[in-house]
């Protein structure tokens, strides 16, 4: 079976997948962490929504700023540093301010690095293999979420309730991450003009774009109105009698899943369609979204979370191949960065709308709304998106 890897997407694929086991060895443990030095419910709340608020405004703008120069390495050198930075930063100072500037540089690097990374992947295949080259990239970043979550629970095990250490720890692999950014070696691209970018630059991108490029984010975007935080399923699980340590390993499990799939999920778009297979993945969802509402043991989450790890595999990578598939390469790290910035505005609103669902009308009528959402917008995309 021929690769179509080059060295660069092996280079930002490690990259990748050492920063998410940087990133992911503190996320089981982020609200623990931050409970334990004082911060309350809605204080951590208000800083997520921040953070992620931010990493959405300045993906759009960056990736437009790496498109005007032509330049892609120095934001995913920048943007991969700064997360690597932010991990320590949380462990020496645990002052509101000094958080919040913390998690802010992470998710700003996040915003730096998202649209001229996903460029490069772009010019690194043809239109046939786009899906295999996003594919592999998100099977190693997920590989990262598999790693880092399983050393955080070791380390937990014999150290438990040290999580400041832990955070000075997850400093290594990011920083691995850094060096590993020095190998990736750049293609020259042409500048696209001396217009100005501005924090605004992914509306202005869209009243631009052609009409193919927003009827299909147009569609990415409803179902990202309604696919709320991977937590709401780990609290449905915990309301269901299930200890924390079974929640991080069912978590680890579903990250599992998902690295395993994602890269012939890839290959398979490539031969079957990006269209089909995102369908396939969207199906695989509302199976999921079902089941939560109506499920409670262990062996039903865990089919359960078979079938979301299809779902992320099916979608993750090839949504980014079919998107770099149908616009300009001089435009790739804008359209991605427009798409993945509105995508996390939207997940905010998403993860705000299924809470309020949850607590005025229960989880099933959370889960259930999601489920019936992913099937429009299935219909959406067989209707009224041509297949590329």
């Amino acid at each position: 079976m021929r690769s179509n890897l080059s060295r660069t997407v092996w280079m930002l694929s490690l990259v990748s997948l050492f920063t998410d086991m940087a990133s992911e060895m503190l996320y089981p443990v982020m609200p623990l962490y931050l409970k334990q030095i004082g911060f309350t419910i809605v204080v951590i709340g208000v800083l997520e929504g921040f953070a992620e608020a931010m990493a959405g405004l300045s993906k759009s703008y960056f990736g437009g700023l790496s498109d005007q120069w032509g330049k892609r390495l120095p934001f995913v050198q920048a943007g991969y540093a700064l997360s690597a930075v932010s991990k320590p930063m949380m462990a020496l100072f645990t002052s509101i301010g000094w958080i919040f500037t913390a998690r802010t540089i992470d998710r700003l690097g996040k915003g730096l690095r998202t649209g001229a990374r996903d460029a490069m992947l772009s010019a690194e295949a043809t239109k046939e293999t786009k899906g295999e080259v996003f594919g592999f990239h998100r099977s190693m970043d997920t590989m990262g979420a598999v790693i880092g979550p399983a050393m955080a629970l070791t380390w937990l095990y014999f150290r438990p309730g040290e999580y400041k250490l832990l955070f000075l720890l997850a400093f290594l692999p990011g920083m691995v991450a850094v060096i590993f950014t020095s190998l990736v070696k750049e293609k020259k691209i042409p500048p696209q003009g001396s217009k100005n970018v501005s924090l605004l630059e992914g509306f202005r991108y869209w009243k631009r774009t052609s009409s193919e490029y927003r009827k299909l984010a147009g569609g990415l975007l409803l179902f990202a109105l309604f696919n709320s935080s991977d937590v709401l399923l780990f609290l449905k699980m915990k309301e269901s009698g299930h200890a924390d340590s079974t929640i991080i390993s069912v978590y680890i499990f579903y990250n599992l899943v998902y690295a395993l799939f994602a890269y012939p999920m890839g290959r398979l778009a490539d031969k079957l369609g990006v269209r089909n297979i995102f369908i396939c993945g969207l199906v695989f969802f509302a199976i999921t979204y079902t089941g939560f509402a109506f499920s409670g043991s262990i062996w039903a989450f865990l089919a359960l979370f078979i079938s979301y790890g299809m779902y992320a595999a099916c979608t993750e990578g090839v949504s980014k191949a079919w998107i770099t598939n149908i616009i300009p390469h001089g435009e790739a790290a804008t359209a991605i960065g427009t798409y993945t910035g509105f995508q996390s505005i939207a997940a905010l609103i998403a993860s705000s709308l299924a809470g309020l669902a949850w607590y005025y009308f229960g989880p099933a009528v959370a889960f259930m709304s999601s489920a019936i959402v992913s099937i429009l917008v299935i219909a959406w995309f067989t209707l009224k998106v041509k297949p590329v």
